[in-house]
């Protein structure tokens, strides 16, 4: 990923998507408003820093992309599988629609999500001119939602994999990703052609890869141009919000893709 330092504000970009007509933006906690513990670029408003704080934090981001804030669809993020692919823009008075991934062809729409700790992964098609920004945690990787929003493409756009390029962007990592007998129980029995390559045990511990099992599916489902970004958020709390490092008042960074 490339850092970028804009305004005040740090965000990362992957390298694959900035040869094509698209805008994205992978977000740290950098330039904003919010204190402590949400200092200070925090997206989230539901552990309990102000609307006003992250609506401020909102249009920094959107203007240093140069892009307008009534161009944003978000969704309220539930760990499951649903896709949603939008035409429109969403009022921000609007109640936001229930779904872990979002897909578009049209510009104009800034697809937007937040984070901290689950896997952001965006997608684009370059020859149909699609767009997707998914969130997978582990109950969204266990049910499979990237290849959910693979078929949706496919489904609703024509899309052919081996066209989607990918970038799987900053999220937990497997060494601060320890998980108990329930979540290795769901991995087993929704994935259980990856156990061995997916599932680590350390000192009478195990640890979950979210990464390796996002791009196995990825691959299974025909996508094979990824690019990986690497950085753990756990690992580094002073760039990244992490709801497993910080607990329950960590703030969220903000994720988002648009067609240029």
């Amino acid at each position: 990923m490339i850092q970028v330092n804009k305004n005040g504000l740090r965000y990362y970009q992957f390298e694959i998507f900035n040869q094509h007509k698209i805008k994205h933006g992978v977000f740290t906690r950098f330039g904003g408003v919010s204190p402590f513990p949400y200092k200070s670029l925090n997206l989230g408003s539901t552990t309990g820093d102000s609307d006003k704080n992250v609506a401020l934090n909102r249009k920094k981001i959107f203007d240093c992309l140069d892009l307008p804030v009534k161009s944003i669809f978000d969704v309220w993020q539930v760990h499951g599988n649903e896709i949603i692919t939008t035409t429109n823009p969403r009022k921000l008075d609007e109640p936001h629609k229930k779904a872990d991934g979002i897909l578009s062809n049209q510009k104009g729409i800034t697809l937007f999500m937040r984070f901290a700790d689950c896997v952001p992964i965006l997608l684009y098609d370059p020859q149909k001119k699609i767009i997707g920004l998914v969130h997978a945690g582990w109950q969204g990787t266990v049910k499979r939602i990237i290849q959910a929003a693979i078929n949706r493409m496919k489904t609703d756009f024509d899309v052919n994999p081996d066209d989607i390029i990918a970038g799987i962007g900053p999220s937990i990592c497997r060494d601060h990703y320890e998980v108990g007998k329930n979540v290795v129980e769901n991995v087993s029995a929704s994935l259980p052609e990856f156990m061995d390559k997916i599932i680590y045990n350390r000192n009478n511990s195990t640890y979950f890869d979210l990464w390796k099992t996002n791009a196995l599916l990825l691959e299974q489902a025909g996508v094979t141009t990824i690019e990986m970004s690497d950085f753990c958020t756990a690992g580094n709390t002073a760039e990244w919000f992490s709801h497993r490092a910080e607990g329950e008042k960590s703030g969220r960074f903000a994720v988002l893709i648009t067609l240029d």
